[in-house]
């Protein structure tokens, strides 16, 4: 037997297939035993422990989904894998939720079907020791500050209550989590918690930013590269797959990846393998794979914008975090915790946070959430004197009130409520275009021209100012060929 062998049980009815994947299992170096029904692999598990169980989802006389639940009930270490011909996302996804380690839809792919039981034997006996995180990454969570984290998630309202328990709940397993809010409410230490408080605690916590990284270097900066696979590659570098290995990869801001990016993502968590730009070899991915983004991301797969498979890969668990006006009465204790934290920073001492003060905090909007309020408190401190927070014109509100709600069944539109266009486009439309596309383009132009010459021709502010990303401005700046000065890469491009 070899290093790794482990102690299988496969579950099937179909005699064949119980063939295949014991000779397959057996050629891998690994003990075997087989059971074709529910009751036969509750006898053999009664009898014995193992490894890993295989089981099919549908059987003569149950469900595999019965062995998961019961295993975990009893906190068995077995780690499940489910194989199903009825592989339907929603099947998947209960099996996840139920505990399982992982699934496989027949009929499979006995590569893949290697690289599972690989992956979940090496899980099966502990997480592996964490090794040094590569440069720029964060570091791991200290152990046994899982209650620490959870302190952080600052608030004692209802909404946060229930997501603290949703986090002490969830964070034991390996099933991925999506974390959904609006940008500032605080996805990133939801994901730390859920870290902290895991069995890969003392593993390292990856964070990655997706939106941030330019797209020809994704995949390197995924999964790493071999010594000359690309200009300026002087020499072997990991992948941020590579170093979470024992760990967390947490992937923040996931719907801003690219499709053909997302593919490649794909790949990597179902077979839980990676391989580096330049190799021929690749490489065990040994990560629990937390994701953020503050994007519908259901509405992103009905439009064609993120992958469906890899949205049921990610999305098994769903955090939804309260926005900051959905939890008012949580400001008091934000106030204070946020104080305490830029007055230690700043080595001043913490002002008092007077009833005025906080009345005037609670009358803004703080549409930007958590990151607004401390922006707004880190400026009041600066102007503050005689250790009395003070809010001035200087703490004004960055942006406006968002727009009122609209009606939850608005009435018909009449003729009379049908805003007529402005006299611009009234003029430009006095004739009808007879090329539509040329057209728009033309009028997506001018505005792009008119938004890059107020900015200076900085990119990253003029894509702030149209409400898009800086790769969408920079796609389109190319499509329609707009001019921009030499220069201007190094001084906008700071992501």
């Amino acid at each position: 037997m070899t290093a790794n062998a482990a102690f299988v049980l496969v579950v099937d009815d179909e005699p064949d297939l119980r063939t295949l994947y014991e000779l397959t299992l057996l050629r891998e170096g690994h003990r075997v035993e087989t059971a074709a029904s529910v009751q036969e692999a509750r006898q053999q598990l009664r009898a014995q422990r193992f490894d890993v169980v295989l089981t099919d989802m549908r059987l003569p006389d149950g469900q595999g989904l019965e062995l998961i639940l019961e295993l975990r009930d009893a906190q068995r270490r077995e780690r499940c894998v489910v194989m199903t011909a009825y592989g339907s996302a929603e099947n998947a996804v209960e099996a996840l939720r139920a505990g399982a380690f992982d699934y496989l839809t027949k009929p499979v792919d006995l590569k893949q079907f290697r690289a599972v039981v690989a992956s979940a034997v090496q899980g099966a006996g502990g997480v592996p020791a964490p090794r040094s995180a590569r440069p720029g990454t964060k570091p791991a969570a200290a152990p046994h500050d899982g209650c620490a984290a959870l302190d952080r998630l600052v608030g004692d309202s209802e909404p946060m209550r229930t997501i603290k328990q949703h986090i002490a709940k969830v964070a034991r397993g390996m099933a991925p989590v999506l974390v959904r809010g609006e940008s500032g409410t605080g996805k990133e230490l939801v994901a730390r918690a859920l870290h902290a408080n895991s069995q890969r605690a003392d593993g390292p916590l990856v964070a990655v930013n997706c939106g941030a990284i330019p797209e020809n270097l994704l995949e390197a900066e995924f999964f790493g590269a071999r010594k000359g696979s690309y200009t300026g590659a002087t020499q072997d570098r990991e992948g941020y797959f590579q170093a979470a290995r024992g760990g967390t990869l947490f992937l923040d801001e996931i719907g801003d990846l690219p499709l053909s990016m997302q593919s490649k993502l794909l790949r990597a968590i179902q077979e839980r393998s990676v391989r580096p730009l330049g190799s021929t070899q690749e490489e065990t991915a040994d990560v629990r794979i937390i994701s953020a983004t503050h994007r519908d991301l259901a509405a992103d797969v009905q439009a064609g914008r993120f992958r469906q498979d890899l949205y049921y890969r990610l999305n098994v668990i769903e955090l939804v975090l309260p926005a900051l006006r959905e939890r008012r009465e949580d400001l008091p204790a934000l106030c204070e915790a946020l104080l305490a934290r830029i007055a230690q920073e700043s080595g001043q001492p913490t002002p008092q946070l007077t009833p005025q003060a906080l009345a005037q905090i609670a009358s803004h909007p703080l549409t930007g959430n958590v990151r607004e309020l401390e922006n707004l408190l880190h400026r009041a401190m600066t102007l503050s004197e005689e250790g009395t927070l003070q809010l001035g014109h200087g703490t004004a509100p960055p942006m406006p009130p968002p727009a009122p709600p609209a009606p939850e069944e608005p009435a018909a539109p009449t003729p009379e409520a049908v805003p007529a266009p402005t006299p611009a486009l009234a003029q430009a439309l006095k004739e009808l275009p007879s090329d539509l596309q040329g057209w728009l383009d033309q009028q997506e132009r001018e505005i792009l021209v008119r938004a890059l010459h107020d900015s200076g021709f900085n990119r990253t502010a003029a894509a702030v100012r149209l409400g898009i990303s800086l790769r969408q401005i920079r796609y389109r700046i190319a499509r329609l060929q707009i001019p921009t000065p030499q220069d201007s890469d190094g001084a906008d491009d700071a992501e």
